[in-house]
């Protein structure tokens, strides 16, 4: 159980500056908090402001010496808990997190700059949901009996893996730590998580919730630099299961450290996900469908947004104008006002590599930006990291705007005449993360879903991941599955053969 006094308040507060600055200068190991080694910090900043709202401990090597140490303790006893008993505790810390939702949102809405009520306080529900679905699974941790020979019993189990070491980006923090944490815990695992360093605290204040009700040790948080931090959780000898979300570049180093100790590795990496409307799609429905579908409110910064929209020529300028019209219509402004619909891009680095993308497109020759929205007008908001939405038309499938990932509120519309041709435009692609199709004719459309190059593909419908719905890509969108059972057995367990000579 969490270990006394501690900074934060325990009840739910609506006070996320103040939260902030509580949860300041601080890891959470072995059951309570404590600053890093080093005594070094670095700053948190409000991205719709510019201003530092908290500092985060600085983790390093010595960092993840202590977490995993606490970890690898605190795992030989969690493995003996019945694993029912195991996800009762996880379905508990689930019942915590939803008294604390509002917070939650606040937090993430603060330092991410993800809007309150289209995107931060949604993402903290459904945290509290994944946390649900996991804790009742525990009596899914099965076995087999195996025919071998009458005089022998033969049987298999599931066994933990030990510590599994979780690293975390800024886009969705909080439900992406769920996804990794939950069935890791459920399966019997100890967790050591390295946050994101843009996105620090809101996961380190779930941490600590959640440790009010597991036993210490077996939930730990550090935050640091990927190179200074996540590097040595990687590569850390008692470190036996690694996964991470991120960046193609950063996820093969990660594999390939994971590859020096052979153990085993789940990436998720990003993705170019395609959007394909036919002409006799719900017309209205999909215009819908493609703002949810693009993320525009969480400023396109998402693996799954529909940065490649294709629409069946006869309905093409049409679509265009609507989708204009509707993202005009959506207002940007203070992550933390309830009006909000878009907020910021979490970084200025972020930013500025968003903008070049915009300059590139809109200096194509033939090509059109059509930006969407206004900027605010709010004078304290005048250092935020606003941009504007941007839907392009008149690139080719060359253009890189078409063919890398840009994390931004930036998508591509292309015209199509032929289904096979524009399947073929879809699977052009170094990514196979999630895919949408858009029409009233499921043959068409259930054909395409099967050639399809993704991991996950929605007909007419592209929600965010969903608990109980196996999530992952193929090629460079990565390795393994998350939200499912599926991944709880066969990415947090190992099985195991135990033979009885009965004779």
């Amino acid at each position: 159980m969490l270990d006394l006094p501690h900074p934060t308040p325990d009840a739910p507060t609506t006070d996320c500056f103040a939260l902030a600055k509580a949860l300041s200068g601080v890891h959470f190991i072995g059951g309570r908090y404590v600053p890093a080694r080093s005594g070094k910090t670095f700053a948190v900043v409000n991205p719709a402001t510019g201003a530092e709202v908290a500092r985060a401990a600085e983790g390093d090597a010595a960092d993840v010496d202590a977490a995993v140490a606490d970890a690898v303790e605190a795992q030989k006893a969690w493995a003996k808990v019945p694993a029912r008993k195991r996800g009762a505790l996880v379905h508990a810390c689930a019942a915590a997190i939803r008294t604390h939702v509002d917070e939650l949102g606040r937090l993430i809405a603060l330092e991410t700059g993800k809007a309150l009520r289209t995107e931060s306080r949604v993402e903290a529900n459904v945290v509290a949901d994944v946390f649900e679905f996991f804790g009742g699974l525990g009596s899914e941790l099965k076995g087999e009996s195996v025919p071998f020979a009458p005089n022998v019993l033969s049987v298999t189990v599931r066994e933990p893996l030990g510590v599994v070491g979780a690293i975390i980006p800024w886009n969705v923090p909080m439900l992406l730590m769920a996804l990794k944490v939950a069935p890791a815990l459920v399966a019997g695992n100890a967790v050591v998580v390295k946050s994101a360093e843009e996105a620090p605290l809101a996961v380190l204040r779930i941490c600590e919730i959640m440790n009010r009700i597991l036993p210490p040790g077996v939930f730990n948080m550090v935050s640091g630099f990927g190179p200074e931090c996540g590097a040595p959780l990687v590569s850390h000898p008692k470190v036996r299961k690694v996964t991470f979300t991120g960046s193609v570049e950063t996820g093969k180093i990660v594999a390939k450290a994971a590859a020096e100790k052979l153990i085993p590795v789940t990436l998720e990496l990003g993705g170019k996900s395609p959007m394909i409307v036919f002409a006799d799609c719900d017309f209205d429905k999909t215009v819908s469908g493609a703002l949810t579908s693009m993320r525009f409110t969480r400023q396109g910064q998402s693996c799954t947004a529909a940065s490649r929209i294709y629409v069946e020529r006869p309905i093409f300028d049409r679509f265009v104008g609507e989708m204009k019209k509707a993202v005009d219509a959506m207002v940007m402004g203070d992550p933390l006002d309830e009006k909000t619909d878009i907020g910021t891009i979490v970084s200025e680095g972020q930013l500025e590599k968003v903008r070049a993308y915009i300059a590139e497109g809109s200096a194509t020759p033939g090509a059109t930006a059509h930006v969407c929205s206004a900027m605010p007008t709010d004078p304290a908001l005048r250092k935020g990291l606003f941009i504007q939405p941007v839907i392009f038309t008149g690139l080719d499938g060359k253009s890189r705007l078409v063919r890398e990932e840009i994390f931004g509120p930036v998508t591509v519309i292309q015209p199509f005449d032929d289904p096979e041709a524009v399947l073929a435009e879809a699977n052009d692609s170094d990514y196979g993360l999630a895919a949408s199709l858009w029409t009233n004719n499921l043959k068409v459309g259930l054909d395409l879903a099967h050639r399809l190059e993704a991991g996950l593909v929605q007909i007419n419908q592209n929600l965010v991941v969903q608990a109980n719905l196996s999530y992952g890509g193929v090629k460079s969108s990565g390795l393994g599955k998350e939200a499912s059972l599926e991944a709880m057995l066969e990415h947090f367990t190992h099985k195991k053969t135990i033979m009885v000579n009965m004779s």
